[in-house]
């Protein structure tokens, strides 16, 4: 049997940082405290081409006015990254067809940041963009806070939706 060409599948949190690290990730590593999380990566010919990281919220709740979403409701795409452009697009799909579903939770968000990225990933795809927030500095690295856009996507089968 072939092995097949293309795949979208569960990797540990090291293998995605991998990932992260080698293709330059503005923010890093996903290195929280609550590393509670999915991580799944697009594989072509068996190596990772895409990653897409769920973790749970920071904060009991989202800010930028939708303290409606908490811990409990809503799940963060926490990290999606691409060794090439086009890439994102496609993990993010599967994330979102596949994997989001899976989770048992109604909202996924992701926070983008505003300075540097123009929303088509998240909007061609579907997702809202709900708020602004503009985060303080980092306690443990110092890095500075930036100005970030809220996406939000709702499970169309979650009640009420």
């Amino acid at each position: 049997m072939l092995i097949p060409l293309v795949t979208f599948e569960e990797i540990d949190l090291a293998a995605a940082n991998e990932c992260l690290a080698a293709w330059g990730h503005k923010m890093g590593p996903l290195e929280r405290g609550n590393k509670a999380g999915v991580h799944y990566a697009l594989c072509h010919d068996g190596r990772p081409v895409a990653v897409a990281m769920t973790s749970t919220l920071i904060r009991e709740r989202v800010g930028g006015g939708l303290g409606h979403l908490t811990r409990e409701n809503a799940c963060e795409l926490s990290r999606l990254c691409a060794e090439r452009a086009g890439l994102c697009r496609v993990a993010l799909r599967l994330w979102r067809e596949f994997v989001f579903p899976a989770t048992g939770y109604e909202y996924a968000i992701s926070y983008q940041d505003a300075d540097i990225h123009n929303g088509n990933t998240y909007r061609f795809d579907g997702w809202t963009r709900e708020a602004f927030s503009r985060s303080g500095t980092d306690s443990r690295s110092g890095r500075r806070g930036r100005n970030k856009w809220i996406w939000v996507w709702r499970n169309p089968k979650a009640p009420n939706a």
